[in-house]
């Protein structure tokens, strides 16, 4: 370029700024467990899962990408000029073709700037941060014009009625990409696995549900654990070796273990995946005999070859225990928004990142700390990466406004959600499913859920043309925001006169 100045390879690329959607239902999980007869604590306890968003008709993927996209160019003052890249990670599809970005260009065209990189990233919940990783190269290229990158991940993850649609769930995040950030991405620590599996797929493009195999999707899960921190742990010895200035030189791979990182956070489509996942890692470092671990522990588990050990029931059991003590410093800290959100496919591993950094009391705790990531979609692609947090001396975007976007939607989590009650979330799901490639179509459900700025689904014209529009509120949405019974009963109103009038 360098029309910005930049004379030379960007330095300290990573996650500027950030802007989380919370949607405003939610279930309860325990009363999900009664609602279908099942006994407690299954979901609250099995899954270690509390709430689950849901979400209106007024909703969709693309309201959901819209409303985090406008409201990061609002909240960080980024004038949409100044954006020269715009990836989207999502699988939840509403068109063959035209991509979800293309929807998204409406925030810029209307301020002359078509010249914005990128498109959609499609593959199960590894969208996101395949997105991710190609702002990075964008802007570690030699393309790269000297503007911000944006990376907008979202999906709305439903299934069926029965024992798997407590592991649904809704969110999505959009993340301001660029050089001197408070949250740098290691360059170099990078382990990919990928390889083809049928695991969980959506072959049937009239359905809005997966096919999923949940057993063999673990078991993938785990095997592709083992082969990324093999890989990662091998990658971070040579990283460091080579770049001596970034971290101590004389680190070996058997240095590179879990107590290096200050956290160790998961794609988590339930808690308890999440618990496995750490547990999993904790058993390649006995088997490694890792130092920090006494060497009275690991001798019993050096001889084990962890590629037979994939389907070992009692040994996960006896590893959660042995790593629940690390398990609650490194990882129960990134879940709150997965426990409390349900699985959001794409964004969830970064929704892990975001609650762990809030669960700091101050930034000052977290400056030079590593964190280590791991990313899963089915079918399968994978990758394990590392990120730093860092004090920057460009006084826009640091690592304490970060955390007070984040700690904003901690409070919408918390504060703002309505509940509902299983049987409106069925009817709900229901008709979702019922208008799924309906046209024309009008969302009627209660407006009520909207919030003031949020973008919403107005209209499906006959030719399947989706149009948005920003809400502006009235006077009975903004008095009974907050009012959990006045919502539900909104709701059991409605589908009463839909059946009344045989609306269906």
């Amino acid at each position: 370029m360098n029309g910005t100045g930049y004379l030379h390879r960007p330095s300290s690329v990573g996650i500027l700024a950030c802007e989380l959607y919370i949607p405003s239902l939610y279930v309860e999980q325990s009363k999900l467990e009664t609602h279908e007869n099942i006994s407690k604590g299954k979901y609250t306890i099995g899954l270690g899962q509390q709430r689950m968003s849901i979400c209106s008709d007024h909703e969709d993927i693309c309201s959901l990408c819209l409303t985090v996209l406008s409201r990061l160019l609002d909240e960080t003052g980024v004038h949409p000029q100044q954006i020269g890249r715009l990836d989207v990670g999502t699988e939840t599809l509403i068109d063959k073709a035209k991509s979800i970005k293309t929807v998204l260009m409406q925030l810029f065209v209307d301020h002359d700037n078509t010249a914005v990189e990128g498109v959609d990233n499609v593959n199960a919940c590894y969208g996101g941060t395949a997105a991710i990783f190609n702002a990075i190269h964008w802007i570690e290229s030699s393309f790269w014009d000297g503007r911000y990158a944006v990376v907008v991940m979202g999906d709305i993850a439903v299934y069926p009625k029965g024992n798997a649609r407590p592991t649904g769930g809704a969110g999505a995040c959009a993340l301001l990409i660029g050089p001197n950030a408070p949250v740098v991405f290691e360059s170099g620590c990078r382990a990919t696995h990928m390889a083809h599996v049928y695991d969980f797929y959506k072959p049937n493009f009239n359905s809005l549900y997966p096919v999923v195999d949940g057993q063999l999707s673990v078991q993938c899960v785990i095997s592709a654990l083992d082969t990324c921190y093999t890989q990662f742990c091998t990658k971070s010895q040579m990283n460091h070796e080579s770049q001596s200035h970034t971290h101590a030189s004389t680190l070996t791979s058997r240095e590179v273990n879990l107590s290096t990182f200050a956290a160790v956070l998961f794609h988590t489509p339930y808690v308890k995946l999440a618990q496995k996942s750490l547990a999993r890692l904790y058993l390649n470092d006995l088997i490694r005999a890792c130092p920090y671990i006494p060497s009275t522990i690991t001798d019993k588990y050096k001889n084990l070859d962890i590629r037979t050990l994939v389907n070992d029931k009692e040994l996960e059991r006896e590893m959660i225990e042995q790593s629940r003590e690390l398990y609650e410093q490194k990882t129960l800290p990134g879940v709150y928004f997965a426990q409390n959100m349900g699985n959001m496919y794409t964004p969830s591993v970064y929704y892990s990142l975001f609650s762990f950094l809030i669960s700091q009391p101050n930034e000052e705790q977290l400056y030079g700390r590593r964190i280590l990531l791991f990313s899963y979609g089915s079918g399968l692609a994978s990758s394990m990466y590392s990120v730093v947090c860092r004090k920057v001396h460009e006084c826009r975007f640091t690592l304490a406004q970060l955390q007070r976007s984040i700690q904003r939607a901690r409070e919408r989590l918390d504060q703002e959600r309505m509940e509902i009650s299983p049987e409106i979330m069925d009817k709900i799901l229901l008709e979702r499913e019922e208008n799924q490639n309906k046209v024309p179509f009008v969302p009627k459900q209660p407006n009520e859920v909207l919030k003031l700025g949020d973008i919403y689904l107005k209209s499906i014209d006959k030719h399947y043309r989706r149009s948005y529009d920003k809400f502006a509120s009235n006077d009975n949405s903004e008095r009974d925001m907050h009012n959990t019974t006045h919502v539900q009963q909104l709701y059991t109103d409605y589908f009463q006169n839909r059946q009344t009038i045989g609306d269906v």
